[in-house]
């Protein structure tokens, strides 16, 4: 099936996988036109099953225009309909590591980026007042600052959905302490997380940190303190339009430096130790995931969909040969992600 351009998305800029997804088309030359608003309020397109941002509308097998999200599945769709400047890397081990890499961004930042966002006074201050207004035909000042707390009350009371509260707020705030510091070691070398060329991981990462790193009065803090290069990456991330990829600029399983690993530890330090224990509270029908990750206690409700995580990262995993298997496993070798896929 052909990509019919431009593509129309839904969108907020708040959002980390709308950025997410606006830079992977920048880079790729899709040609895209993007709605800011809530796919609940265009009335000329059809719904999504799920009310997720950014929305895009594309045709399905009987040229019927359908609502898709996920911004995994879509990376991989535009890459199998169009061949030039693709996102996933062709050699079938490092694009596991991609894999694996844009599983944590989107899925373990993504706890960071809500925990900060609302757990902390001045964030749930900015983001209350922003974040309703950050729409073309955006409401009175009235109407805004009433949303402004029916928004922050109800983000808020969400919390629990990504895991944040007060027990997991320091496995939170640590993680990400400690993933600035590999990134930002990683990046004094490499432009990208994958090399010399840019991975769904990169975007992934770039998605997250467009708000952590640049939003978030908290976590900015903490990331121009620690690590002003990850700020000066994000701006550069928005728009690769210029850049002017080759095949043999991602790492190869030859060339995978120890700030990768780096990175690929805090993975295993944090979210593997997750994936497990959240698998096993699905399986068990258990309310609560209570396990320890990195040497404290972590608690939260069972999160279906990064169950269904867990399985695709191991599905894709066992449609590797043995050759790229070997390989894998070597690059992640000690870092703690090898639990994932036991």
């Amino acid at each position: 099936m052909t990509l019919k351009t431009p593509v129309t998305l839904a969108g907020a800029p708040p959002s980390p996988y709308t950025r997410k997804m606006l830079s992977v088309l920048r880079y790729r030359h899709i040609p895209y036109r993007v709605i800011w608003k809530n796919p609940r309020e265009i009335e000329d397109l059809p719904q999504p099953k799920v009310g997720l941002l950014p929305t895009f509308y594309l045709d399905n097998e009987a040229g019927e225009v359908e609502a898709v999200v996920d911004s995994t599945p879509l990376i991989t769709r535009f890459d199998e309909e169009i061949a030039e400047r693709r996102v996933r890397p062709a050699d079938p081990a490092i694009r596991m590591v991609d894999d694996l890499l844009e599983d944590y961004g989107d899925e373990w930042l993504t706890k960071a980026m809500f925990h900060y966002r609302w757990y902390y006074d001045a964030d749930i201050k900015q983001a209350g007042n922003v974040l309703p207004r950050a729409r073309i035909k955006a409401p009175t000042e009235e109407q805004a600052n009433e949303l402004a707390k029916i928004f922050s009350e109800r983000q808020i009371s969400r919390l629990y959905v990504v895991g944040s509260n007060d027990v997991t707020a320091p496995v939170i705030e640590e993680s990400y302490h400690r993933i600035v510091e590999a990134l930002r070691a990683h990046l004094v070398e490499h432009p990208f997380i994958m090399g010399n060329r840019p991975g769904a991981a990169d975007f992934a990462f770039f998605g997250q940190l467009t708000q952590l790193a640049q939003f978030d009065p908290t976590p900015l803090a903490v990331t121009l303190e620690n690590a002003p290069r990850i700020y000066a990456w994000v701006m550069l991330m928005e728009d690769l339009s210029g850049e002017e990829p080759t095949d043999d600029e991602w790492f190869t399983t030859d060339t995978v430096p120890a700030t990768l690993k780096a990175i690929l530890s805090e993975v295993g330090r944090v979210y593997a130790p997750f994936l497990l224990a959240n698998a096993k509270a699905l399986e068990a029908g258990a309310e609560e995931v209570d396990t320890t990750i990195a040497g404290a206690r972590w608690v939260q409700k069972p999160f279906p969909y990064q169950g269904k995580c867990l399985m695709e990262l191991r599905k894709s995993y066992g449609a590797l040969d043995t050759d790229a298997r070997t390989a894998f496993d070597a690059i992640i070798a000690g870092t703690g992600c090898e639990a994932i896929f036991a």
